[in-house]
């Protein structure tokens, strides 16, 4: 964690080694207190929503007819109807924020409606692909400090969840927060042993109130799957923040994940990732190391030379890579102040609570696509992009694909960052797909705001930087590792139980082939399942037969599958020469 917005007194603290963080005590920020109410029954949270969505709604109306207005528009008969149904709402409208434009109002709204909702906006934010930019923008306003719970109840409920008192963990606790989120708050502490750690804890109510709001989101996003809205896919955004909020308000998933990161990175020095103190660890309450150090976008940082800068991008994109393309499990969160630089020009990564992750098939495909892209093939880069979406109703694959080579000709011309970011360049792809009713899974969308965080931390770092070329080596490094003889031979050791299953049965598949065979003879009468299923079959014998072969088994063994997979070939060949 960064202590740039910590401001605590340390006349109490027994060792003044956090003085960096008392210099920072004329800067202290003004928090407001956290209401802790009683989370309301689900009738009465629908209700409330309602309310606010309704009142949304009609802000919208507002928002138009100014725009119309603006434009010469506002007499027109349509305009006219719209301002008579709006004046007798009037009277009951919240004035200060019906007047603003509507991403400033659907942000008001969304802190208006509590923790879920500001939480719900920061995912949406991300969504650049689906919503318009004004609004993605706006939605990066969002409460940054939210209210907290006051010290002592902060300690409080840390007992409550460990069930030991507090000074039989801590030797001090910063009274002062050093940070507050919608969900949680954190404070910097030592423990007895004087390390210095984090403390994160859950607010009180908050996760009572954001499975009533999953459930109530997710009722509205199935209604409004159904409206005109259904191209924004509402249903599959409520039910993505749903299953990542339910995963935030249990921190032991976030120090799960932030383990899985550590030892992914073990051997990568300097590439850090929170260590987890799981005894001092529960449900609600999270302590991990404190990372001391500026983030990457800090001054300081900045005034660095361009050698050091450079290495640190080079981290940062290697990081990166890896998580997205090696090990399908990467940090979703990504923003400058959640990349930290510390001593000796290691890189830390802190907040792993949201994460994406990809099967291995969609890892692979990924990675096909960076490395075409990479290296200037426009043609497979498309190809392989429209292999990972999935088609909607009425979708045309094969236009987008064609849109997406365009682009990607297009960005080839000018692989610069002021010219056509990379990641602008995946981020613009995937908004197509919206054009030609092309969904992707969500876990894109986030891999690539993290590219274009990274990429646009590196752009501040070094104006200019070509990312592609940073990039280039550590896919191809990667790609090495990948078709490794030793790890080909590695992963295919674990196909041998397959195989040997398939010589096990094979006498039976063939006996069932044989009597297949044996009445379509006697039937002489073509049919097409049973040349499919020789043709399969004949298929599978000489792949069998091959892979035998790769594995130095003896020749009898693997020529016998080659000898039924080329006889079932010529008997299909014979056979439809004799029907036709």
């Amino acid at each position: 964690m960064s202590c740039k917005t910590c401001k605590c007194k340390t006349t109490k603290i027994p060792v003044v080694d956090l003085a960096e963080i008392a210099d920072s005590q004329k800067h202290k920020a003004v928090y407001e207190i956290y209401d802790e109410r009683q989370p309301r029954g689900w009738i009465l949270r629908f209700l409330g929503t309602l309310r606010q969505l309704l009142a949304l709604l009609i802000g919208a109306g507002f928002a138009y007819v100014r725009e119309m207005r603006e434009e010469g528009k506002g007499w027109s008969i349509s305009v006219i109807l719209l301002r008579i149904i709006l004046a007798f709402t009037w009277p009951f409208m919240n004035k200060d924020i019906i007047s603003q434009p509507f991403p400033v109002q659907f942000r008001r709204r969304l802190e208006l409606m509590g923790p879920s909702y500001i939480k719900l906006g920061q995912i949406l934010s991300l969504r650049d692909d689906i919503l318009p930019k004004s609004i993605t923008e706006e939605l990066k306003n969002l409460l940054r400090q939210a209210p907290v719970v006051p010290f002592e109840r902060f300690k409080e409920l840390i007992e409550k969840d460990l069930k030991r008192p507090v000074d039989d963990m801590f030797s001090w606790i910063d009274p002062v927060p050093l940070g507050s989120g919608s969900l949680a708050q954190i404070h910097i502490a030592r423990l007895k042993n004087e390390e210095e750690v984090v403390i994160k804890v859950l607010k009180p109510g908050v996760r009572k109130m954001v499975q009533t709001d999953t459930k109530l989101l997710n009722f509205f996003g199935r209604i409004l799957q159904t409206s005109f809205l259904s191209r924004y896919q509402p249903y599959q955004l409520t039910r993505e923040f749903s299953r990542y909020s339910l995963r935030e308000v249990d921190l032991r998933i976030e120090a799960d994940n932030a383990e899985i990161f550590a030892a992914n990175f073990m051997e990568e020095p300097k590439i850090r990732f929170t260590k987890i103190y799981r005894e001092y660890s529960n449900r609600e309450v999270l302590t991990m190391e404190y990372f001391r150090g500026k983030e990457i976008d800090a001054a300081e940082i900045m005034s660095l030379d361009s050698v050091r800068k450079t290495k640190l991008i080079d981290l940062g994109i290697k990081a990166l890579i890896q998580m997205i393309f090696k090990d399908g499990f990467f940090h979703a969160d990504l923003h400058p102040a959640n990349i930290l630089v510390l001593n000796g020009g290691y890189i830390g990564f802190i907040d792993s609570g949201m994460v994406g992750q990809f099967d291995s098939n969609l890892k692979r495909r990924l990675f096909y696509y960076f490395f075409s892209l990479v290296e200037g093939d426009a043609g497979n880069a498309a190809r392989y992009l429209t292999a990972m979406s999935r088609a909607g109703r009425g979708g045309d694959p094969d236009g987008f694909r064609r849109a997406v080579e365009d682009l990607n000709r297009r960005y080839l011309r000018h692989p610069s960052f002021e010219e056509f970011s990379l990641g602008q360049l995946v981020l613009e792809s995937v908004k197509l797909a919206g054009f030609y009713n092309i969904q992707y899974p969500g876990e894109i969308i986030l891999m690539v705001k993290a590219l274009v965080t990274v990429e646009g931390v590196g752009n501040q770092l070094l104006p200019g930087i070509n990312v592609v070329s940073v990039s280039e080596k550590h896919l191809r490094n990667l790609l090495l590792q990948e078709f490794n003889p030793i790890k080909i031979t590695k992963d295919s050791i674990l196909l041998i139980p397959e195989i040997l299953d398939t010589i096990k049965q094979s006498p039976l598949y063939i006996s069932e082939l044989k009597q297949l065979l044996e009445d379509q003879v006697e039937t002489d009468r073509p049919n097409i399942l049973v040349d499919i299923l020789g043709t399969a079959f004949g298929g599978i014998c000489l792949i069998t037969g091959a892979i035998l072969a790769a594995f130095g088994l003896p020749w009898w063994l693997w020529s016998w599958f080659f000898l039924a997979g080329f006889s079932i070939a010529g008997y299909d060949i014979i056979s439809r020469r004799r029907d036709g």
